[in-house]
């Protein structure tokens, strides 16, 4: 996450991790390609960007987490979104909407005016 794009992203984090395990419960770099392949390749976050906000909405009790041993005998840590956790998915979805209706609405008005000849 570089520059203002960083900036924008920092703030919707929680949200577009949320967004991104609502497809189903999923690993910590399976999250980070579902979010780059979700985003059409625009949200290329860091691991040391994704796993801190893991267990940040871990301990808020929006996610759950648990170890899995995959076929490779490599244990890894899948999370899942709890009900409280699709609620407050649900509820920023919403205002999200809104936002954006409102910013397209501002930026379809923002033409230059054709003066009549």
């Amino acid at each position: 996450m570089q520059g203002m794009e960083g900036e924008m992203l920092k703030g919707h984090l929680d949200m577009i991790v949320l967004a991104a395990l609502a497809a189903g419960p999923a690993h910590g770099y399976a999250v980070i390609e579902q979010i780059r392949l979700r985003s059409g390749g625009a949200f290329e976050l860091p691991e040391g960007t994704i796993y801190p906000a893991l267990h940040r909405l871990e301990q808020g009790g929006l996610l759950t987490s648990r170890w899995v041993t995959a076929q490779s005998r490599r244990r890894r840590r899948v999370y899942a979104l709890t009900r409280r956790g699709e609620r407050a998915l649900g509820e920023r979805r919403a205002v999200w909407e809104q936002f954006s209706d409102a910013i397209g609405g501002l930026l379809g008005g923002t033409r230059p005016c054709k003066k009549p000849a």
